[in-house]
């Protein structure tokens, strides 16, 4: 498969939402079980291949931060990769948050208007990351109201005609991020390690019964594990051996159940080196010209420049960031449709993406810190648009 250069920037992927995205994906569920497709994105290009229209039961596992590049690295011997159909990408920023999103409610981030982990909003208080609701000094956001203002859109399970289940980590499946993206699911389930995952993804199957449905599985540790230690760490190796080996016993445990199990992810990881590495409040002569701290991701972080400082940004950030990050203004990334098609663009789009967007070239990252904030180190990190973090898998097993 061929995927586009972003932009023309070096060494990039761009999303692939006609057709080979994990939002087409999810255009492709939905359709599947009678969710309404007037002015929704179109289905996976492949969409005959999956299988997904004669299963009675479809069980869609996400596996965070297991990107494509990772699996074909770690050898086409693994069953995960034995039952693997062409290559996706993710959304733009490739990250949890964006991702995620669209993973529960079939629309892109241009939509949902998700565009990072931390998103920036005057309504609430500036800049915070919506899935643990937490503000960037880690000040917990409390609330009721909150939650319909932030997320106003519907989930896709309140518009599958089917019975539907979601599978989630203990401590997130009643969070509010989770409740209001699980609106419609008929039962949740709990897991805590990898034991009680396979469980819940037998269990949750046969619970539907003979009419079928639904099941949504999302499973973090990859991610943790990739982003404290490395993605090529031998922490990893082990999980994704684990992982695998679970995939294998979920397939004999399932078998003559008329059930597709889909196998995909969020994004992929790079490994950030430390001499890659820029803060930017660092470097006053450009940090001064912004109204504000950074927000998004470290690999695609985004800046609002205060009144009046826009030459005065270009001319000191260019030769800092040179061949290193690539400032790009952020309306251009809406204008080529990188956020992806939206019939409703979310009214906070604009404001959410600012002025320009720093977007870091191979192994580069850019952050601050604030005086208030403890520097957070990660080995691993995602977001942006090389072809390791772009790139998904996606698996098919029959059952």
């Amino acid at each position: 498969m061929t995927f586009h250069a972003f932009l023309d920037l070096p060494d990039s992927v761009a999303p692939d939402y006609q057709g080979g995205s994990l939002l087409n994906l999810m255009a492709s569920i939905g359709r599947r079980f009678g969710a309404a497709t007037a002015g929704q994105p179109p289905v996976l290009r492949d969409d005959a291949a999956l299988g997904i229209d004669q299963a009675r039961v479809v069980v869609f596992l996400l596996i965070d931060g297991l990107g494509a590049c990772d699996v074909a690295r770690r050898g086409a011997a693994s069953f995960l990769a034995r039952h693997q159909l062409p290559t996706l990408t993710s959304v733009f920023p490739s990250t949890t948050a964006s991702a995620v999103t669209t993973s529960l409610t079939g629309l892109a981030p241009a939509a949902h208007g998700l565009t990072g982990w931390h998103i920036r909003d005057p309504r609430f208080g500036g800049i915070f990351a919506p899935l643990p609701m937490q503000r960037r000094d880690r000040e917990p956001m409390t609330g009721w109201w909150r939650i319909p203002r932030l997320f106003p859109y519907p989930s896709l399970f309140q518009r599958l005609r089917c019975r539907s289940a979601m599978i989630s980590p203990t401590h997130i499946l009643g969070s509010p991020f989770n409740m209001r993206h699980s609106r419609g699911v008929a039962r949740r389930y709990p897991t805590t390690d990898l034991a009680s995952l396979e469980e819940a993804l037998v269990c949750a199957v046969k619970d539907l019964g003979g009419p079928g449905g639904f099941v949504y599985a999302y499973h973090p540790d990859y991610d943790a594990l990739a982003h404290q230690f490395g993605v090529a760490s031998a922490q990893c190796t082990a999980h994704f051996m684990a992982l695998d080996a679970l995939l294998e016993r979920v397939h004999r445990q399932l078998a003559g159940q008329d059930a597709l199990l889909l196998v995909t992810a969020d994004h992929g990881f790079i490994d950030a080196p430390v001499d890659k590495q820029i803060r930017l409040d660092q470097h006053p002569e450009v940090y001064d010209c912004l109204a504000g701290p950074l927000w998004g991701e470290r690999r695609v972080a985004y800046c609002r420049i205060a009144p009046g400082a826009g030459a005065r940004f270009e001319a000191a950030a260019r030769p800092l960031l040179k061949d290193r990050v690539d400032i790009v203004p952020s309306q251009a990334l809406i204008d080529a449709g990188l956020f992806g098609p939206a019939v409703k663009p979310n009214r906070r789009l604009r404001e959410r993406v600012g002025d320009y967007t720093l977007i870091g070239r191979t192994g580069w990252t850019v952050f601050d810190v604030l005086p208030q904030e403890r520097e957070a180190t990660m080995i691993g990190v995602h977001a942006g648009i090389s072809a390791d973090e772009m790139l998904i898998p996606l698996a098919a097993i029959q059952c």
